[in-house]
């Protein structure tokens, strides 16, 4: 009787423990695909487009994952637009601060300048916030798989083999800021771009090395009012390496900037170029430098090569500042805006 007894109590626990945690499940699945709701019901309030076909959430008993399909969004803000046929974030029902986001092998991307048609063999991110109502990210990993970017006009495919960013939050007293990461492997430029740098063919059809370590901070954090109210924008710039190696050509950068509100950046980057009289020619051809000032610049930096030692290898910083990129006094181009809009 005595073990009839304990197993009676022991049915009870199980059961009891089974229905408070499909309790659980139940109130989070309901909350959680509510909050997607009232997300896109706020989002077409303030002027998105934000459409879907259908909005669920399943997994029980571990896991919470929402699918949505039919998927339209535009931000009316930047002319950014963006459809899947079906997108999932996926968490485990005890951990929810931690998902797994997986685009369809199709999507369409629009700016106000193109649209473009993306596909991949897998393309899915981690993503880890915080546990509360701000949802701050503390650390978020991209890959990509068999990656290409179609432009509708038909002008040519970008692909890579694989692709990998990451970006993890450096908790600093009063910053918001994060190391980032990128290593792109098999990166092929479409074609119409290759003909504009390199009209003779002499370069490979993809680069051997194309990757970045960087630390940026940021003027607040990155967290839902990213999406829902502004960008954060970047106040400093560590560049530890940037690095694209491309045939005999190659190519790397580092430094630090700060930028000011207006995106224009103050400091200095020292690149280090190998055969860079051909890297020239191909900025030139980009339209990355103006053809009346190459010839100057050609027998500037010819005599800094001469003066090192290897007229085929550059080692120069370079400064940017009032808007201009600066080799020592002489300025050699307008310097890039850093806004993210």
């Amino acid at each position: 009787m005595k073990g009839a007894g304990m197993l009676r109590l022991l049915l009870t626990v199980i059961v009891i423990a089974a229905a408070a945690w499909s309790g659980y499940w139940y109130v989070g699945a309901t909350s959680l695909e509510s909050a997607f709701s009232n997300w896109f019901e706020e989002r077409r309030a303030e002027g998105w487009v934000a459409d879907y076909t259908s909005l669920k959430v399943q997994g029980y008993p571990n896991r919470l994952d929402t699918v949505a399909t039919g998927l339209a969004m535009a931000d009316p803000g930047t002319g950014l637009a963006w459809e899947a046929p079906q997108f999932e974030i996926n968490a485990l029902s005890y951990q929810p601060n931690h998902v797994i986001a997986v685009w369809p092998g199709q999507q369409l991307l629009a700016t106000p300048q193109e649209k473009y048609h993306l596909s991949s063999d897998d393309m899915r991110a981690s993503l880890v916030i915080a546990p509360d109502t701000t949802l701050q990210v503390e650390r978020t990993a991209l890959t990509a798989e068999s990656l290409e970017i179609r432009p509708a006009s038909g002008k040519g495919s970008t692909a890579l083999q694989s692709l990998r960013l990451a970006a993890e939050h450096v908790p600093m007293a009063d910053a918001a800021t994060y190391r980032l990461g990128l290593a792109a492997e098999g990166f092929s430029p479409s074609l119409g771009w290759r003909d504009l740098v390199d009209p003779n063919g002499t370069l490979p059809d993809r680069f051997d090395a194309l990757s970045a370590d960087l630390t940026v901070e940021f003027d607040k954090p990155w967290d839902r009012s990213a999406i829902e109210i502004a960008r954060p924008q970047p106040q400093m710039i560590h560049l530890r390496l940037a690095e694209a190696r491309w045939g005999r050509l190659e190519l790397q950068a580092a430094g630090e900037v700060s930028v000011d509100s207006a995106g224009q950046p103050t400091g200095e980057i020292t690149i280090k170029a190998r055969n860079w009289r051909e890297i020239l020619e191909l900025a030139v051809n980009a339209g990355a430098i103006p053809p009346g000032l190459a010839g100057t610049l050609r027998d500037g930096l010819s005599l800094i090569s001469g003066m090192a030692g290897n007229p085929k290898t550059l080692d120069i910083p370079l400064g940017l500042r009032g808007g201009r990129i600066m080799l020592g006094p002489v300025p050699i181009g307008p310097a890039p805006v850093l806004r993210l809009r």
